[in-house]
């Protein structure tokens, strides 16, 4: 009992009401209901409950956005034309990087449904399966793309790079992208861990490492891209070498909290780390479409990104700034995105699919309200945002341009991110990866070279694409949801059978 009291529960509204009836449950092929709110439930207390798992997520986005920016801030400011040449290095780095990051990470979006699903249950010993699961099979994962990475890191990075970008500029990112490898076994089981915290509500914890990693991070861009202190003067290297640091720390941090069965989830070395086949395969039936979802995206990117490439350093280093900026407005959205999984993962397990559907109405409300805010703000403010980056005028004016397609996409993205989060916490992840297959390979990649190559659009072309291939896909990711569908997305049946027993 003494151990029990030790672990760490982050209680919502679901946990109060009692499990949903069998017999309750929706006949497949019916169509989705509008539920009331359950007796002795109001409004503000799920918007409580959604605002609690997404505050300390968001901050943690924020912080590593933050810190992304810093990263191209410092390197942009580098005298003269080295600082637009670090900048696209950094650019051309990114991609492959992400590529392989998110192929590590889609894996975890099973790991973080199936802990919510049996934190919905109450079944802590089926989570901790899921947990080891994951565990092992990202380890290999992470070991074997950081070895590719190192490898072939200049034919990575140079399928990413157009004929207009210089070679100075390529071996800038060659470098910055195989510091990234060395340090990415690390991050690959950061991601492993928040995900199963994630999935028993547990953002906090996320946000508290992440964010002495972040710090350290910026310190040592300071130091080390700048040499300062004593330290080596490094450029762009100093830059990678710094994110490494960074993520080393949060990797430490994670694994210590882990192992301390404070938490619902923990590791236990005692315990067989062994193959499990049931868990297994529901961890990869749901995570296997979302690392296809994210492969088709990488690969539009690419393609697209080629395209931008084609106009030059000076195109290139403004399409980063804006994409940097970019990523930092959808932060809202990610962050009601981890939320919205973790509760429709929970509400499924405990088989109330009306607090599933209460859970994503009430989310949705409220990052409408902060994707209009955004909006405003980042079009208000478009000229000064650039300016942060880079002082070449050119820069600033097309940049300032560019935002505006960026503030004109905020309530369409923050809305595609809130509900693919539901639909991934029920574990239908399969109509998103063919959406992307569509809309990024073929809607972004293919109108940008048109718009781009054929119309001689510039950049405002590619961005045309982008702003299209993000309202296709919005309304499709919307549309699916509402034939609900995910309402019967099943588990392994002997999984199903032994979460019952422990429950």
């Amino acid at each position: 009992m003494a151990e029990e009291k030790k672990v760490k529960i982050i209680r919502t509204t679901l946990d109060d009401l009692p499990m949903g009836r069998e017999e309750d449950l929706p006949e497949p092929g019916s169509k989705l209901e509008k539920y009331e709110l359950p007796e002795g439930v109001n409004s503000g207390m799920l918007y409580r409950d959604v605002l609690r798992i997404a505050w300390p997520s968001l901050v943690e986005l924020i912080l590593t956005q933050l810190t992304s920016m810093a990263d191209q801030i410092m390197v942009g400011r580098l005298p003269g034309q080295l600082g637009v040449q670090a900048l696209s290095a950094v650019g051309l780095s990114t991609q492959p990087k992400f590529l392989l990051m998110t192929l590590v990470q889609s894996l975890n979006i099973g790991g973080t449904a199936m802990v919510a699903r049996y934190r919905g249950l109450g079944d802590q010993k089926k989570a901790n399966q899921v947990l080891r699961q994951s565990v092992i099979v990202n380890l290999v994962l992470a070991i074997f793309f950081a070895i590719m990475g190192v490898v072939f890191a200049r034919p990575m990075v140079k399928l990413i790079a157009g004929a207009n970008i210089s070679e100075t500029t390529l071996n800038y990112g060659i470098t910055y992208f195989k510091i990234q490898m060395y340090g990415f076994v690390p991050i690959g089981m950061t991601f492993t861990l928040t995900a199963a915290l994630r999935g028993c509500g547990d953002t906090k914890m996320p946000m508290i490492y992440n964010t002495i990693a972040n710090i350290v991070n910026v310190v040592f861009n300071y130091l080390l891209i700048y040499g300062k202190f004593g330290f080596p003067e490094m450029d762009v290297a100093g830059a990678s070498l710094a994110t490494v640091i960074g993520q080393t720390v949060a990797f430490l941090i994670a694994f210590a909290v882990i192992v301390s069965k404070t938490r619902f989830v923990y590791l236990d070395f005692k315990e067989k780390f062994y193959i499990d086949s049931d868990i297994f395969k529901d961890v990869v039936k749901i995570g296997f479409p979302s690392m296809m979802e994210q492969l088709f995206m990488r690969a539009g990117i690419i393609l697209y990104t080629r395209t931008i490439t084609s106009l030059g350093d000076i195109a290139y280093a403004t399409h980063q700034i804006c994409m940097n900026i970019q990523s930092m407005s959808f932060m809202m959205g990610m962050a009601f995105q981890n939320a919205n999984t973790t509760l429709s993962g929970q509400s499924i397990g405990k088989k109330r699919i009306d607090m599933a559907w209460l859970y994503n109405k009430h989310t949705k409300r409220l990052g409408l309200i902060t994707a209009v805010i955004l909006a405003a703000l980042i079009f208000t403010f478009s000229g000064t945002l650039v300016r942060l980056y880079n002082e070449n005028p050119e820069v600033i004016r097309l940049g300032s341009e560019i935002l505006a397609f960026v503030a004109f996409m905020q309530p369409f993205q923050n809305q595609q991110f809130i509900t693919n989060g539901a639909l991934r916490g029920a574990g239908d992840t399969r109509f998103s990866a063919m959406v992307i297959f569509v809309t990024v390979l073929g809607i972004r990649s293919g109108f940008g070279m048109l718009f781009v190559h054929v119309f001689h659009w510039g950049l405002k072309g590619a961005w045309y694409a982008l702003v299209l291939d993000q309202g296709i896909r919005t309304a499709l990711i919307l549309w699916h949801y509402s034939t609900g569908n995910w309402r019967f997305i099943k588990m392994h049946d002997r999984s199903v059978k032994s979460a019952k027993q422990g429950g």
